[in-house]
């Protein structure tokens, strides 16, 4: 009698093996894509005060013939909640946003203080010169110090500070497809308080 000799099923099926990972690491990656908008960050800081700090303002920034002045943490603690953005002269994102800045200014009611993030005095006059200035305050940030206090990794970026000085709302603009929603940030105004 013939005797038949069966291969094991790692032999049949090996060669399909990576293809098997493959298609499993793939669809985990695509599954982490579909997980929710990048651009609203799970900040360490939304539910917290903000950090502790005074900047200066930006030294000739001036507005309607009065000097626009810089803030400090305790500003943000005023009963009004607060929109703050960081920004830099050198920022394309920054320049791209702008016009939706200058549009909530417009909006009544709205506090909107900026952070000059890492910038030279001149050109962030001139970006503010050029573009139009949106803020009531802004404050010169050249060391990055209260941005890192902050969590920021990037510009720009808009936090929604509540009338006690937390933190409620952050948004980072990676791209233009990220683009900040003045209807998403009055929303979260309205629900921090405004």
């Amino acid at each position: 009698m013939t005797q038949v000799t069966r291969a094991p099923s790692f032999r049949r099926f090996g060669p399909a093996l990576p293809l098997l990972i493959f298609a499993v690491l793939a669809g985990l990656f695509w599954y982490a894509l579909q997980g929710g908008d990048p651009s609203r960050l799970p900040s360490a800081l939304i539910g917290k005060p903000v950090p502790d700090f005074t900047l200066p303002p930006i030294e000739g920034l001036s507005a309607a013939g009065a000097d626009v002045p810089g803030f400090a943490s305790s500003d943000l603690a005023q009963g009004e909640p607060t929109i703050v953005n960081v920004f830099a002269s050198w920022c394309v994102e920054c320049q791209i946003e702008h016009p939706l800045l200058l549009a909530l200014a417009q909006e009544p009611g709205i506090r909107l203080y900026g952070i000059d993030y890492k910038d030279d005095t001149a050109s962030a006059r001139r970006f503010l010169g050029r573009y139009g200035n949106p803020y009531s305050r802004v404050g010169a940030d050249e060391s990055g110090r209260v941005a890192i206090d902050f969590g920021v990794y990037g510009v720009p970026e808009t936090f929604i500070i509540d009338k006690n000085g937390v933190v409620k709302f952050v948004k980072v603009l990676e791209n233009p497809t990220t683009l900040l929603e003045p209807e998403e940030v009055l929303a979260a105004l309205k629900a921090s308080g405004a």
